[in-house]
């Protein structure tokens, strides 16, 4: 039982963050796809905004690495339970801010399209809901110490 729980723990970190990631970043390509009929020399702008929401995909495989030892481990069920805690935290806290991340650097490279002086003022508002992905991981590796 024990295992189960650590093994869907582990599967909900890495594939709701990743899946997140997926989202937002495939939400910020396709702003950069529309930007580039406008602004076709601001791509390499729009493709490092595009790319923010990658890394709540990588703070799961983060949690994936850290947590993955307890798969070959006798763990008891508190562990487990701790596992399978972080799990949630870090897979719905790392799939919700890359998909918002996502919409707001989309905003961003539509204004940098129009002509706007937006990558700071989007790198500063992308690191918004970047905060609570960093928070669930952070907070994961403190629950199971």
């Amino acid at each position: 039982m024990e295992q189960i729980m650590v093994g869907i723990g582990l599967g909900l970190m890495l594939g709701l963050a990743g899946a997140g990631s997926a989202i937002g970043m495939a939400t910020g390509g396709a702003a950069v796809l529309g930007m580039i009929q406008k602004k076709p020399e601001a791509f390499g702008t729009g493709l490092v905004l595009a790319g923010l929401p990658a890394t709540q995909g990588l703070y799961g495989f983060v949690g994936f690495i850290l947590f993955s030892g307890e798969m070959q481990a006798e763990v008891s069920l508190v562990k487990a339970g701790a596992v399978l805690g972080a799990g949630i935290a870090i897979g719905v806290a790392g799939f919700f801010s890359a998909m918002h991340q996502g919409k707001v650097c989309a905003n961003g490279i539509n204004a940098i399209g129009n002509d706007q002086d937006a990558f700071g003022k989007t790198m500063i508002l992308a690191s918004f809901p970047e905060f609570y992905a960093i928070l669930a991981l952070t907070g994961a590796i403190l629950l199971t110490q």
